[in-house]
């Protein structure tokens, strides 16, 4: 507490009249120049040692030393944009990337960031970005789901569903999980013994009674149990076709480095060119294992980190490639991007190991673009020299959703749902869209 704070809490009325014994002029003089000069005192050196609430177990703290990269950089492209040694095939398209270096969050744990960079909240029970866009826009392809997640690596996300469920918006504008292995998506094939054909009638019937339900109730809910029971039926044709990656020719198949019956994520970047080619409007790839925090082999920055890199290198790079051969690349818009940074000195638990590691960092990060509305062979936004702190033009995560939906043709403040007595919105009550990356 703060020393002269202190002093005039303790001269309350019940002090004064306990110290009766002194109670004289003089005394009272006297106690007054004393505690001023006591005051004075403390207030010339604030800085005097004083004693903490317990006996301390350490005296002073250690700052972590920096950690340079082990990797090389170079220059790629017209831009000049600086790229990794670890991304070889990522440097051949660097004419059409859009880089930001300045990227910044409120959030340093997965699911708490990962929520804020899907939904613009921390906080779960918000409505997802591809939900948001396909309450915006719907879809242009009825047999498909407007909003489709793939997942690789083996391991769903921190945040789980929520990154792309739809909150409080009609669950109808929820993602629809996809799987590049076996039944591309659970349950929608008809149970045993019962044919397409009893599957109609079935429909048929549970649509009855559900508009019998809706003209009595009126519950939102219960035209979106319709849409999805028919759009359930449709996607039993529609989605095992595009969804079937061995119709590919074998040049396209090795430019990916897919392989048609196994779940990767080469597969599901192939997979998300055939869902955009059918007018998905929004395909949302989650791949899990970019956490280096250097506890084992696999999370090391070194070998870890290059291992990584490579399945995501070429697919990503071959991804670019087919969207602009086939004339989609200037109308649809890729992102990559993880939740947050990593710290510029080593992982704390590990500073003893032989393996290197990074820690979470919120403060500055990097993302990329590439595609339609952006500004190619690119490069936004500075931090300073150690990687610290946003040196120069900081784009938030509201921001970056705010761009994204101006992309897409919304005002972000216009695009609002009411719940629970007020408008929401995805970037909350913030964001600004980064002009300058605008093509």
């Amino acid at each position: 507490m703060e020393p002269n704070i202190e002093h005039l809490q303790q001269i309350t009325r019940r002090n004064f009249l306990k110290s009766a014994g002194q109670f004289s002029l003089g005394a009272i003089a006297l106690a007054g120049m004393l505690n001023r000069a006591a005051s004075a005192g403390e207030t010339l050196n604030p800085l005097a040692p004083r004693k903490p609430h317990y006996e301390p177990k350490i005296k002073r703290v250690r700052v972590p030393k920096l950690m340079g990269t082990p990797r090389q950089f170079a220059q790629y492209g017209k831009g000049g944009i600086w790229m990794s040694d670890a991304i070889p095939k990522l440097q051949d398209v660097a004419d059409d990337l859009c880089v930001i270096k300045s990227m910044n969050t409120d959030q340093f744990n997965h699911t708490p960031a990962e929520l804020l960079l899907f939904t613009g909240s921390p906080r779960q029970g918000h409505p997802s970005m591809g939900s948001w866009v396909t309450y915006g826009l719907g879809t242009e392809n009825e047999n498909l789901p407007g909003f489709v997640v793939l997942i690789s690596s083996g391991v769903q996300p921190s945040g789980g569903p929520s990154l792309w469920g739809s909150g409080f918006l009609p669950s109808v504008f929820q993602g629809v999980q996809c799987r590049s292995k076996g039944d591309p998506i659970l349950f929608v094939s008809d149970p045993p013994g019962m044919d397409r054909q009893m599957r109609r009638r079935t429909l048929d019937t549970l649509r009855a009674m559900n508009e019998t339900q809706a003209r009595e109730l009126g519950h939102p809910e219960t035209a979106t149990r319709i849409a999805q029971y028919e759009l359930a039926y449709r996607m039993q044709v529609s989605v095992p076709e595009v969804m079937d990656i061995s119709r590919e020719p074998k040049e396209v198949l090795d430019a990916y480095g897919a392989m048609p019956g196994q779940a990767s994520f080469a597969n599901n970047c192939l997979l998300a060119r055939r869902l955009t080619e059918k007018g998905v409007r929004f395909v949302q790839l989650f791949d899990w294992g970019w956490d280096f925090h250097g506890t084992s082999e696999g999370e090391g920055i070194r070998d870890g980190l290059t291992k990584k890199c490579a399945t995501m290198d070429k697919p990503v790079a071959a991804l670019i490639r087919d969207l602009r051969q086939r004339g989609l690349l200037d109308e649809t818009l890729i992102i990559w991007s993880g939740e947050f940074g990593r710290t510029p000195f080593r992982e704390g638990r590990t500073a003893a190991s032989k393996i290197l590691g990074r820690d979470h960092y919120p403060d500055c990060f990097t993302v990329f673009l590439a595609g339609g509305g952006i500004k190619q062979g690119f490069s936004y936004g500075e931090t300073d020299e150690l990687g610290f702190s946003v040196a120069r033009d900081k784009v938030h995560v509201h921001d970056l959703q705010a761009t994204i939906m101006h992309l897409l043709g919304f005002d972000h403040e216009k695009l609002t749902y009411r719940f629970q007595g007020r408008d929401f919105r995805l970037t909350d009550v913030d964001g600004q869209i980064v002009k300058d990356i605008l093509a």
